[in-house]
């Protein structure tokens, strides 16, 4: 990914923080050329508007490429929303083996959201081998005293 201009630094700052004020349609009109670049941070959140129709018409093919896109380049967000998109079906067909590959990579990055769900995962035996060890071992490491 190429190093971006003072101005481009400006214009994809104000895309993130025009999401987090919720202004979706600003948000995303500046990050669109951001993640068509490659850019994991403008993808994810592009992702989220167009999974949810936020800013934009709900587009479940695009949140899928923008988050699978982000995840692939390694932003732990993403990877957590991917697996979340597998584990429910959204936008994607369910594969609870995809959704534990993502969760762990997320949860690997060290958040905690991502291990906390990972935890949950083996201790109901959902899309893995029920494992209480396994599980109390991920909910420590999001920060659980169990």
């Amino acid at each position: 990914m190429r190093q971006l201009s003072d101005d481009e630094d400006i214009a994809l700052t104000s895309g993130i923080a025009a999401f987090e004020a919720k202004h979706f349609a600003r948000s995303m009109g500046l990050l669109s050329p951001f993640a068509e670049e490659g850019h994991p941070d403008a993808q994810y959140r592009m992702a989220i508007m167009a999974q949810n129709g936020l800013g934009m018409v709900a587009n479940e093919l695009l949140a899928f490429k923008y988050m699978r896109a982000a995840a692939e380049a390694g932003f732990p967000l993403a990877q957590h929303g991917l697996g979340f998109m597998y584990l429910e079906g959204e936008c994607v067909e369910k594969n609870a083996e995809q959704a534990i590959a993502w969760f762990r990579k997320a949860a690997e990055h060290g958040l905690a959201g991502s291990q906390t769900t990972l935890a949950m995962l083996y201790a109901e035996g959902r899309g893995v081998e029920k494992d209480p060890e396994e599980a109390r071992r991920w909910y420590k490491m999001a920060g659980f005293d169990m």
